[in-house]
């Protein structure tokens, strides 16, 4: 028996970066169909080196397994806006982690998702884990804020991500749901839309988690 769970936020029109317009209606045209306007890193979504000028790699040239693997979930709760988040909120991750897995850390921070809290007090990774990350070969870095660093800090932003992309760590930000999750160990997916020489997508992210 397996369980799968739905770490992705619905956008919705209004939220930030997000405009949803009827394009067909069923009384007039036959059928429903809507125009959407998306911006690249809404909601849940993924980056590409491209994003911070890293390299040349573009959010449809990665592979569809790139996007598949297992992941250890990191509960760091509770935590205060703007903390720095180290390698010793891991716990005893840091001491069973493989090279290859990747790391999910729940914040409990999707809770805020609309709010301006959400954006300009979320907490953050710092160089010292993101090194960590570096040094053990991370496949994929999960997290429940919209950015891994200070969006109100560009050379904080920029630091944070060059280091993960030049080691070629895939970047999932927006994930929500993460509470729900009850195994130390999931499978995590996360597939954004396939666009032509794009720097991010929005993503459907799930997790997996298979009874013992």
């Amino acid at each position: 028996m397996t369980r799968v769970v739905d770490l992705t936020l619905p956008l919705a029109s209004g939220d930030r970066g997000v405009k949803i317009e009827p394009a067909r209606c069923l009384e007039k045209d036959g059928w429903n169909a809507t125009t959407l306007s998306l911006y690249s890193h809404c909601g849940t979504h993924m980056d590409a080196p491209i994003h911070f000028g890293i390299g040349t790699q573009m959010i449809d040239s990665f592979a569809a397994e790139d996007f598949i693997g297992p992941a250890w979930v990191a509960d760091v709760r509770p935590v205060e806006p703007r903390v720095l988040i180290k390698p010793e909120h891991l716990g005893d991750i840091t001491d069973q982690f493989e090279p290859g897995d990747s790391l999910l850390i729940c914040t409990g921070w999707s809770d805020y998702y609309g709010q301006e809290k959400y954006r300009n007090e979320l907490p953050r990774v710092s160089l010292e884990l993101v090194l960590w990350c570096a040094d053990k070969k991370v496949k994929m870095l999960g997290v429940e804020q919209p950015s891994v660093a200070d969006v109100n800090d560009i050379d904080e932003l920029t630091a944070i991500h060059q280091i993960l992309f030049e080691n070629e760590i895939i970047v999932v930000e927006g994930l929500a749901n993460l509470v729900s999750l009850s195994k130390p160990k999931v499978t995590f997916i996360a597939l954004p839309l396939k666009i032509a020489g794009g720097d991010g997508a929005p993503a459907r992210a799930v997790a997996i988690e298979d009874d013992d």
